[in-house]
């Protein structure tokens, strides 16, 4: 792998018995970026809050802040119904595990997210998400993206995996799948992020492409094991991409696309937002345009990526057209060549004057250029080469 340590962390190292099996079970009871299930987890805990919810006597709905009984019977019977021992062992059959806050694995910077972090994630997968996540960069786009931006996010992917950057994205059609694609391809790091159960596949079509990452990257999610995605899911699934990642870069986006959801919670976390242009006229890159009329940056490449959110000085490379011939003359050269017309042949003494030199000058340099091809001489006369022989058949001495 190119970005790092597969060592498999433990996932009981941090956080203790009590605390872990409480919060495998929150995230069956309470939706992915519940501001209102954040701040009772901060008030009463993982297992204070579990109490509350299976409690025979019920719960008060003072005790859970502005939440009507309705909602409150909903939460009592998700909680009744959780069976973290049974999502626990799901999950480590296969080859998983449940990473929570207090975890040497737990990626910190989900802490960003404050009352919306994840309660815990779900992981399937050898690398330590924490260490993958701290060289992370976010590659989403358009589901029915175009050939143009499929190769933009594969190129992109894999040329920020050969610099041993990980690639995050959401395992959905399009962009996201090129992506990891792209990053497999080189034998690079990538993590699915997914707004399901890990061991859910979806889309169906990605089964294949699940499978592979999960054997050579990590599928993260915050949803137990069978979970379904839901449209809001989808939508809540993308700030986990921007917190993990120090980047995110959009490949082919329209205006209500969901790949500019993931940007603005960048945005919002002081991440750097980057954005691949596309024609003027496609809609499907209108949304990745305002975004660079904002505050995102244009990439074209990954060492544009790279130089954006990298290490000092992890810079791309100068971007330059050809060197011409022409270029490598001197300023008086280039004033000659200037000073002779386009068609047909002229005198020295008028070279001079127009390239504003004496005639001696003119005349050395005149000899010069034809001995590299730049001009001919029919007796007195000089032209320019013409530029089918130029450089390539034109006469290096005089008649």
């Amino acid at each position: 792998m190119t970005a790092g340590t597969e060592a498999v962390t433990v996932a009981g190292a941090g956080a203790d018995a009590g605390e872990r099996l409480a919060r495998a079970a929150l995230t069956r009871v309470i939706e992915p970026g519940d501001e209102n299930g954040g701040r009772w987890l901060r008030k009463y805990g993982a297992r204070g809050l579990m109490d509350l919810l299976t409690s025979p006597g019920g719960t008060d709905c003072e005790a859970l802040g502005e939440v009507g009984p309705r909602r409150i019977s909903g939460l009592r019977a998700r909680a009744a119904a959780a069976a973290p021992e049974r999502d626990l062992s799901v999950v480590a059959g296969m080859g998983g595990r449940f990473v929570c806050p207090g975890d040497q694995e737990w990626p910190t910077q989900l802490d960003d997210l404050g009352m919306s972090r994840p309660i815990g994630l779900w992981v399937r997968g050898k690398p330590d998400l924490r260490f993958w996540a701290l060289r992370s960069v976010a590659v989403v786009g358009a589901r029915a993206c175009t050939p143009y931006g499929a190769h933009m996010a594969a190129s992109i992917a894999s040329g920020l995996a050969e610099r041993g950057w990980v690639v995050t994205s959401g395992a959905a059609y399009g962009v996201d799948g090129a992506a990891h694609r792209g990053a497999l391809a080189v034998d690079g790091a990538t993590v699915a992020v997914l707004a399901c159960g890990v061991d859910v596949v979806y889309p169906p079509g990605h089964a294949e492409l699940v499978r592979r990452i999960a054997a050579q990257g990590l599928v993260v999610g915050e949803l137990a094991p069978g979970d379904h995605p839901t449209r809001s899911r989808f939508v809540l699934r993308n700030r986990v991409i921007a917190a993990l990642t120090r980047g995110t870069v959009v490949v082919e986006a329209e205006y209500r696309s969901g790949s500019l959801v993931t940007a603005r919670s960048a945005q919002r976390l002081g991440r750097f937002t980057m954005g691949v242009p596309g024609p003027a006229t496609s809609g499907l890159s209108a949304g990745v345009h305002e975004l660079l009329r904002g505050e995102g940056v244009l990439v074209t490449d990954a060492a544009e990526v790279a130089e954006l959110v990298g290490d000092m000085g992890d810079l791309a490379p100068a971007r330059r057209g050809p060197v011409l011939a022409r270029d490598l003359l001197d300023p008086l050269g280039r004033r000659i060549l200037d000073a002779l017309p386009a068609r047909g042949s002229v005198g020295g003494r008028d070279i001079a004057r127009e390239a504003a030199t004496t005639a001696d000058e003119a005349l050395g340099k005149l000899y010069e250029l034809h001995s590299l091809g730049f001009v001919e001489r029919h007796g007195d006369l000089w032209q320019l080469t013409p530029p089918t022989t130029r450089g390539g058949g034109a006469r290096r001495a005089g008649p």
